[in-house]
């Protein structure tokens, strides 16, 4: 691991207005680590995650992403970010082919036709490449868009309930693609409520309460029965 982690939020706060959303977080997260992020609805992860990934500032504290400030150096932190939501994202008017063209493009890095076949093989929809979008399933739409992590080689992974709407296989692939990241020394930070298969990629189990740390352990031993339990003692609802 690196001296300086890829991740780092020292005394973070989030105001809006006069509703503390984030009030006072600190967290790292270092190459070859992945961080998953549990609390009840206002605990203030989405608004943790969409500050890490420059589209909020924070109202106080710093935030480095990849050894920049993510405020003053927005754009060069937005070149080291992936991003996985829980929405599929994709154009269903496009080809699966043309989807995966069109945002390298936006990207300022164009793929060739064979990264683009590469990358759809990688989650099997090399067949339907030709495909309009819009005659996908659901879980297809889903693998397209994990299809493009294949595309770009980010620093840091942010991730927002990644493993919606997958299939188990589609999951098993996401899993390994997750865990080679990790290995190559990639940093990941993952909001999600599931307390099973898809915090198996997890090094650390963090808790947001109140728009503060509640907890931060290792994941290693924990069972489910156990996340659960001490999601019950640290998280809470939030309006």
């Amino acid at each position: 691991m690196t001296s300086e982690p890829l991740i780092r939020l020292c005394d973070v706060r989030k105001d809006f207005g006069p509703q503390i959303v984030l009030a006072g977080v600190s967290l790292e997260v270092r190459s070859g680590e992945a961080v998953a992020l549990l609390g009840g609805n206002g605990a203030g992860k989405t608004t943790l995650l969409k500050i890490v990934a420059t589209v909020m500032r924070p109202t106080a504290g710093q935030v480095r992403v990849a050894g920049r400030d993510a405020v003053r150096d927005a754009e060069a932190v937005r070149g080291q970010l992936g991003f996985v939501g829980h929405g599929a994202w994709v154009y269903d008017d496009l080809t699966a082919a043309e989807n995966l063209r069109f945002w390298t493009a936006l990207a300022g890095r164009p793929a060739s036709e064979a990264e683009v076949g590469v990358a759809l093989a990688a989650v099997e929809l090399d067949r339907v490449s030709r495909a309009r979008v819009r005659t996908f399933s659901a879980g297809m739409k889903r693998r397209l868009s994990l299809a493009r992590l294949t595309l770009f080689s980010p620093a840091v992974l942010l991730l927002d309930e990644p493993f919606a709407g997958l299939d188990q296989r589609a999951k098993k692939w996401f899993e390994g693609h997750l865990e080679a990241f990790k290995d190559r020394g990639g940093a990941l930070l993952m909001v999600t409520h599931s307390f099973d298969r898809e915090l198996g990629v997890a090094d650390r189990i963090t808790i947001l309460a109140g728009g503060r740390i509640a907890l931060d352990t290792p994941r290693a031993g924990l069972d489910p029965d156990d996340l659960q339990r001490l999601y019950a003692a640290h998280a809470e609802d939030g309006a």
